[in-house]
């Protein structure tokens, strides 16, 4: 197994430099994600005046959507990419070489991981850059990073296991905007037992992307709340290993074809 790390190693610097080199890959998730937290924050201001909202800054509350919005992205750049290398034929020659299957699963999804980690950052330097305190400290911070690399991991795997499904970059793009569905019936601009609509309260709390939301909230307005983090990391990481073992199978189902 140790020889194939250098494989890995490989795949995750083309991933990474590839995407780099796109700058529709490597701008939109960090530039949109900040722009809505900005709209949200200048137009719900106001909400912060409702009894029982967590915060009096509504900008501290909607940081922690980019985290979970730029994941996201994560769950298309790594879809469009894998799906670009079913199309050209990539993944066909590979399976004539010696490289592991998971070796090429593992080092696409590092790069994944990295690029998520950069998103983050700089999430975190716009926060910081306006004012806003975390309440969890530099272990909060900290905790964020790792949790941000976790989730963009997930939502990585969840992009690879749609393109080796479907091998089409066309496809991948039209699932976009029904993942950000999810983003919009979760508890982004109000927590959930705020929300007046009954079916929309319902809806975000069966979705899985509100206690994402939640994990990430609760290290900047809260400090340290163990079973919002723990509702976060639980489902991130149940995501996380459903859409590793549906990659690998797809995976290993292509690369016996060829």
């Amino acid at each position: 197994m140790s020889s194939s790390w250098p494989q890995v190693g490989a795949i995750a610097r083309r991933s990474i430099v590839r995407t780099a080199r796109q700058p529709a890959s490597v701008i939109p998730p960090l530039v949109f994600p900040v722009a809505l937290m900005t709209v949200n924050a200048a137009g719900l201001q106001a909400s912060t005046e409702l009894p029982g909202f967590p915060t009096d800054s509504f900008l501290a509350f909607a940081l922690a959507v980019p985290f979970i919005q730029g994941a996201l992205f994560s769950t298309m750049n790594a879809g469009t990419d894998l799906a670009r290398d079913v199309q050209t034929g990539f993944i066909n020659r590979l399976a004539l070489t010696a490289l592991r299957d998971w070796a090429l699963l593992v080092g696409q999804l590092s790069g994944i991981v990295v690029l998520g980690v950069v998103q983050a950052v700089f999430y975190l330097a716009v926060g910081i850059a306006s004012g806003v305190d975390f309440e969890s400290g530099p272990a909060g911070i900290a905790l964020l990073l790792f949790y941000a690399a976790v989730v963009s991991l997930s939502f990585g795997a969840l992009g690879a296991w749609l393109a080796l499904r479907l091998g089409s970059g066309e496809s991948i793009q039209a699932m976009f905007p029904v993942l950000f569905v999810f983003l919009f019936i979760s508890s982004m601009n109000t927590p959930r037992d705020l929300i007046d609509v009954e079916w929309f309260q319902t809806a975000a709390t069966l979705n899985p992307v509100s206690y994402m939301i939640e994990a990430v909230r609760s290290l900047i307005i809260e400090g340290w709340n163990g079973q919002a983090l723990a509702l976060g990391f639980g489902f991130t990481i149940v995501i996380g290993v459903i859409s590793i073992m549906l990659a690998s199978s797809a995976l290993r189902t292509r690369m016996t074809r060829t």
